[in-house]
Parts: structure tokens; sequence; C-alpha cells
């Protein structure tokens, strides 16, 4: 594989292109008109503009990528996360072309693509599985019937896509109907699909993700857990790797069965399945995510691996370098999201220019981002700036070093989630590892960053008063005795 395009922008694109440098691969780039100066598309050795800026009218055009590598003899395609990198449509038309999908088949995504089926070819392997209606509810006679028998609260949720969308929160009987006319109606708006199941509600659940990788050859491997459970609008905010609360038991169990998951689709490449963990440290099959992941680096840091490098190495048909055996945790890894949003309203988008951009630095500090000092952040995509990623020797100097980094960015121009997030990285709840997904709802308001950063200005106001303070009685003391403040005159 000599020549690869990666399907995707901004930082994911930057990451993937580097690791293809590291290994001798020369890179193409497809853009969209927004993203024509973006560093993803200077670092590439080629670069095409495939369309306007909404993504439908440029990352989305599968066939006109497919096009473009076919005029720049590209061998394989690496489509990220997002966009086609869970198209199963867009990886059969890849390979019909002759170009590898550096990810899994088609088959596979379309299995695990959709919860249903996932859950049904899983089956024969005993995984846990949240209790709640064998498929989809037909109707809604059919559903109270199914929610009698599950109990309340319950969730209703759609078959296809992720991300929150098509999924409610029933408390009883009397709002089913309503509830489940609006988690259709939402599925059917943003899958296409109006198809949706039910499933008991975990109260106080975690949301713990394994990494795997499988190859060619039938072996597939568990890189150990994720934690994803601090989230907004069920979207991840802050991961880290290993989660604090599994045992070495749990962690074992679960990742066989995340194996198990890969066995059930004849999985290929990197994978990740996740899972919902109760109060009582009961874990239940949720999904599969048939990509690259948002936080793959914490894995990364704590394993040692690059994930980009092992799925090229996949698709190119190499058997895996090691076996469930070699691999060991190494310390611990936090990654923050950096996006421009605000926090203390809502977490809404808040678009503008970098007027100052300057990552942290120093030893064990990782910033994948895709933008540079002067640029825009534009408003057709997810607005995310960055990935913010620390590794320590425990997780207690993996978290002071993230609140040091989180101090060391500096951000000046829009909004965004680094006070959010050094919030939470020094909340009681969090530093005792006793969270889950509901942590916004219990522990967070914009009222309590809005005191934390006014005691902030108090503080440095105060520290500020007195350094001024005190040079000003050195001074009068230096001058009292005779001397000069300053040694300029003595010293021209």
């Amino acid at each position: 594989m000599n020549k690869i395009l990666v399907a995707n922008r901004g930082e994911i694109a930057l990451r993937v292109m580097r690791s293809c440098r590291e290994m001798g691969i020369q890179t193409v780039a497809v853009f969209s008109e927004a993203d024509r100066n973006a560093p993803f598309v200077k670092y590439a050795d080629e670069a095409v503009c495939i369309g306007p800026p909404p993504s439908n009218q440029s990352y989305l055009l599968g066939d006109k990528i497919i096009e473009v590598c076919k005029t720049l003899k590209v061998d394989g395609i690496h489509p990220g996360y997002g966009f086609l990198s869970e198209n199963a449509d867009f990886a059969a038309k890849v390979k019909k072309a002759g170009i590898t999908f550096i990810g899994p088949s088609p088959e596979a995504m379309n299995m695990m693509g959709d919860k249903l089926s996932a859950k049904a070819a899983v089956k024969k392997y005993k995984i846990p599985m949240v209790p709640g209606s064998e498929g989809a509810i037909s109707s809604i006679e059919e559903g109270k019937k199914v929610a009698i028998e599950t109990g309340f609260p319950l969730l209703v949720k759609a078959s296809a896509g992720g991300g929150g969308k098509g999924m409610r929160i029933v408390e009883n009987i009397e709002e089913f109907e309503e509830q489940m006319k609006l988690a259709v109606s939402e599925a059917t708006s943003a899958f296409g699909d109006g198809s949706v199941f039910i499933e008991r509600y975990v109260a106080g659940p975690r949301h713990i993700e394994i990494q795997i990788l499988g190859d060619t050859h039938g072996n597939i491997v568990y890189l150990f857990e994720r934690e994803c459970s601090i989230q907004r609008r069920h979207q991840k905010v802050i991961e880290e790797a290993p989660s604090s609360v599994l045992t070495p038991e749990i962690r074992k169990a679960m990742g066989e069965c995340a194996v198990n998951v890969g066995k059930a689709c004849d999985y290929v490449g990197a994978g990740t399945v996740e899972f919902l963990l109760d109060e009582n440290k009961n874990f239940y099959f949720l999904e599969m995510n048939t990509r690259l992941q948002v936080e793959h680096p914490v894995t990364e840091m704590i394993t040692g691996l690059d994930l980009v490098k092992e799925q090229i190495k996949i698709a190119r048909g190499e058997k895996l370098s090691f076996n469930q055996e070699d691999l060991k945790i190494k310390g611990h890894s936090v990654e923050v999201r950096v996006y421009a949003e605000d926090p203390a309203n809502n977490f809404l988008p808040d678009i503008g220019k970098l007027v100052t951009y300057k990552r942290p630095q120093g030893l064990g500090v990782r910033v994948d981002d895709g933008f540079e000092e002067g640029m825009d952040i534009p408003i057709y995509y997810d607005p995310m700036i960055a990935k913010l990623v620390t590794h320590g020797k425990d997780r207690e100097e993996a978290i002071l070093r993230m609140i040091r980094a989180i101090d060391d960015y500096q951000i000046v121009g829009v909004e965004t989630t680094l006070s959010f997030c050094k919030f939470v990285l020094k909340h009681t709840a969090f530093t005792s590892g006793n969270f889950d997904t509901h942590f916004i709802k219990y522990h967070y308001s914009p009222e309590m960053l809005c005191e934390t950063k006014d005691d902030e200005a108090i503080v440095a106001a105060l520290i500020g008063a007195k350094l001024m303070s005190s040079s000003k009685a050195l001074s009068m003391k230096l001058v009292e005795e005779g001397k000069s403040a300053s040694n300029w005159k003595s010293n021209r």
C-alpha cells in the first residue's frame, strides 16, 4: 500500500496522515471549500477540492471520492470517523472499485450498524443484554405490552444511529404512547429509519467501551477499556483509560465479551464494543462502533500502540504482531474534547475566529487538532477544535497533568469546553471515581462554572495586589537605605 486517501477532515485526517508518513505511505486529502487552508490539506502529499462547504456536497460524496482515488492511483481509503466511516454501501463500492477500505467488511458494518441485528448476532455467545423487547416494536399496543413486562422507567430507542437521537425515557404507562411516537418521528427524521425497541432504563449507568482489533487471519484481541461516562446531550466530553471502577476480573470478562462480539460478525480492523455498567457492576452489551473512535488516543497512551498503523497493517493482510497475553496497561490517560461551545449557555456552539491559539506542551501531553491561530471555526461541521490528552504513571498524575495543560491552553475568540472540563476534573465525584452518565444532571450548573471563574479572578487579583504591595514596600525600604531599586544605571 503506497498511497492512501483520507476521506475525512480536521484533526482525524491530520492524525491519520502522520502515521502514514511514518510508514512511508503517501497521502491524499479531499477537502471542501471551507477547509482550503486547513492544516490537513497542507500536510497531505496531494489534495483535491471536492465541493462546497456542506458535507452532503463534499465529504459525503462517496462516488466522487472514489473517482479521485482512481485518478490519483490510490491504493486504500481511510475513512476516519463520522462522515462515510460506517457507511456499508460506500465500503462495498470501494471494494468493487479495487481499492482497499481500511476498516471492516460491509457485512459487519450492516450487522453492527443496526442495534437489533447486532443483538441478534451476539445472542449465541450469551452476551449480557439489558432486558427489553426482542426486536422492533411494530405498534403502540405491542409496545405497551412489552413496556409493562419490562417495567418502568424504560427507554424507547432508535434501532439505527446514535448520539441520543430517537431515544426517550418513559416513566409510566400513561406517557408511553406520546414518547414512543416522538422517538419514531425523531429516528425517521435523523436516520430515515423509524424502527424502535424497548430497553429497561439502567439507573446510574457508567458508559464503558472496549477497544478490539481483529486481523484477516481470525485473530481478535481487546485493548482494555475506556471510561466515557462524562457526557453532555448523550455525547462524550471526557474519556479516560483505564476505568477507575473496573476490577481485573470484570475487565477480563468484558474484554472477552467484546472479542466474542467481534467473532459474531467476523470483525476485521479496529472496532469498539460499548457496554453499560450498572450500580452493582453488572454490565450489558449496548452496541458496536465499526470504526476508529474519537477517544482512541487514550488507548494508544496506555498500550503504546498506534491504532492507525495497526488498521493499515491489518488492511494489508498482515497478522497481528502480538497476542492478548502481550498486552499490558501502562499508566493512566485522560482525554478532554475541546469544543467551540459555551458551557455556561447549555453547550451551544460558539463559532468564530481563533484570535489566540497556543497549545499546551510538556511531558505526557498530546494535542490532536486541526486548527491554527487566525483560522475560523466553520459552521458546517462538528465544533470540536481539538482533543487534549495526558498520560501519567497513575490516575492522579494524569488528572493533575490535564489540569495544568488546560491552564496552559490559550484560546481567545470563541468560548470552549475547557473551563467545564477543568470543573469536572477537580470535582470530588470525579476524583473519587464515584460518578456516572448523570454527572451534569447532579453535579453541574452554569452558575457553578461562573462562581468558579469569579473565585479564580478574585484569587488572581489578591495575589496581584499582594505582589504589588510587596514590591512597593521593598522599593521604599531601598530608598530609605539610600539604595537604588534598580541596577540599570550602575550597569549601563
